[in-house]
């Protein structure tokens, strides 16, 4: 299985971010979804190795 981080651009502050946890490639895109919907900016899927 391929893991996902991903990598976003607060709204609120302007703080770039990065995901805690990693993602199945569905979920990365749940996420993604979730965070144009609170107004993130630069959202980006990242392909990681596992346990990285």
């Amino acid at each position: 299985m391929d893991n996902y981080r991903v990598k976003w651009v607060r709204a609120s502050d302007g703080r770039p971010m990065v995901s805690a946890v990693s993602y199945d490639l569905p979920s990365a895109e749940h996420r993604k979804t979730a965070l144009e919907t609170e107004g993130a900016t630069d959202i980006e899927i990242v392909k990681v190795r596992p346990g990285q």
